[in-house]
């Protein structure tokens, strides 16, 4: 069992007197995607999880006072698909875009991002370069709002307290004059976890952003470096040299130059230090250059891929406060393949292994445990998720949508299942569940999407067979027709 009570209020005022009474053995929940294998790994101990996943009205994102306000529940998918984020805070669009797959996107948010504080999540960098804050909440020391200097204090340590629930992200909107991006560098094209990455805004000042030419001086840059020191960096030599300076290719490679010495990198695993300057350098002029070139949005999909099938991304918010543990709810209940469901002995465990084990559902495959294959892959609400991230708890009240589900109960196959027989594409079998969900839910969102989409839908799907050649047949049979 990974914890022993799980704790779901229904209000921030609920959550906020959890977490004064539990203090340091309970632990707040949104999306879970990192706390879930920090619980499996160890590297963090919880008796009590605190789920504020579906506290109402947590899961938006405001303007106020000139600023985006986004609430803890604010998952990368919703900052992607917000038209708000991508016209005024494009970095944080872009780093939220290249997280995890889109399964971990439905589920991971921002505010859980920041709090894990690894100076290589991707959301982090882009938000400190915005001078973006954070908000916190207490219910005996009220509320507070702080830089993220002061927030951050090193690697996974952040100055967030016992009793304390981050309640706000509030991020600056780029001025009409300013240009922003956000690269990273991986060990593959997606789930992967940034070797380096850079957020660059050049302010172009009275000549405007349309004038703007490698001859035009700026008026200022903030250039934020992740993965290469304990907190995120900001390149204060190299901003102070880029101010009044025009983005001539001689003077973008010396601010670059500047922006890698200010680097503090490790050697690990994925790096060496060296390599990692060497990156700093290179992703530092390429974010310059696309930023004076107008070319940072090039790559900016026109309708990005998010899996949501035919809902809206967010999921409904949960009307009563419940508790489950030995002492407490007997068993959670759900609609399961549209058959109301109690599983009575899945708690303190994920959505993964309750489908397995007290469900008898075992379509939903297990990989790798990580969010890092997609074999779990299921429909919460209609979105798609890892399952083995999810806990059991947090399908109460909800319905839930397995491969099983998908045939019709005369038995009938999917029309997608059927594609899939047609043109081979299967081998061991063992992915094919998890890109079947995927897949379907792709088609319920786009009916005749084009390749680059459907690989965009499969990146958090790992077939280990078939090089994907007849799956990318399958779905492409079944959307048309």
């Amino acid at each position: 069992m990974m914890w022993q009570t799980y704790c779901a209020p229904s209000t921030l005022a609920e959550a906020l007197t959890l977490r004064a009474r539990h203090q340091a053995s309970g632990r707040i929940i949104a999306g879970g995607t990192d706390l879930i294998l920090e619980l499996e790994r160890g590297v963090r101990q919880a008796a009590v999880l605190i789920d504020i996943g579906r506290v109402p009205g947590l899961d938006h994102i405001a303007v106020e006072d000139g600023e985006l306000r986004l609430g803890p529940l604010v998952t990368h998918n919703q900052v992607t698909g917000s038209a708000e984020v991508v016209a005024n805070a494009f970095p944080l669009a872009s780093a939220c875009w290249q997280v995890g797959a889109p399964q971990i996107r439905n589920r991971g948010t921002v505010a859980g991002n920041l709090i894990t504080a690894s100076p290589a999540n991707d959301a982090i960098t882009p938000l400190w370069a915005m001078d973006a804050t954070v908000t916190l909440a207490s219910e005996a020391r009220g509320w507070r709002t702080l830089r993220f200097d002061e927030f951050f204090l090193g690697v996974r340590h952040t100055v967030l307290q016992d009793d304390e629930v981050l309640v706000s992200i509030n991020v600056p909107r780029l001025k009409p004059t300013e240009r922003g991006t956000f690269l990273k560098f991986g060990l593959r094209e997606a789930q992967a976890i940034s070797v380096v990455n850079v957020a660059a805004i050049v302010d172009f000042g009275s000549q405007g952003l349309e004038d703007a030419t490698a001859r035009s001086p700026i008026r200022g840059a903030r250039i934020a470096l992740g993965a290469v020191a304990p907190t995120i960096l900001r390149a204060g030599d190299a901003e102070a040299y880029l101010a009044g300076r025009c983005l001539t290719d001689e003077v973008i490679a010396q601010a670059a130059e500047l922006a890698a010495q200010a680097a503090r990198p490790i050697s690990d695993v994925r790096a060496s230090a060296e390599y990692r300057r060497a990156l700093v350098r290179v992703l530092t002029a390429q974010a310059l250059k696309k930023l004076r070139d107008g070319a940072e949005r090039a790559d900016w999909p026109a309708r990005p891929v998010m899996l949501w099938g035919g809902t809206e991304g967010r999921f409904p918010a949960r009307r009563h406060a419940a508790e489950f543990g030995e002492n407490a709810a007997p068993g959670i209940h759900m609609v399961l393949n549209g058959v109301p469901t109690v599983l009575p002995r899945a708690h303190g465990k994920t959505l993964l292994r309750a489908l397995r084990e007290d469900a008898g559902l075992t379509g939903t495959k297990e990989g790798c445990a990580e969010g890092e294959c997609g074999a779990c892959t299921v429909w919460l609400d209609g979105i798609a998720v890892m399952a083995c991230l999810v806990p059991a708890e947090r399908a109460d009240g909800c319905e839930v949508v397995t491969v099983e589900g998908l045939a019709g109960m005369d038995g009938q196959l999917h029309p997608l299942q059927d594609t899939f027989i047609q043109a081979g594409a299967v081998q061991c079998g063992y992915c094919t569940p998890g890109i079947l969900m995927t897949a379907t839910a792709l088609l319920a969102e786009v009916p005749h999407p084009t390749v680059e989409e459907v690989k965009a839908a499969l990146s958090g799907n790992l077939c280990r067979c078939t090089g994907y050649y007849s799956i990318l047949q399958a779905i492409e049979n079944a959307a048309a027709g």
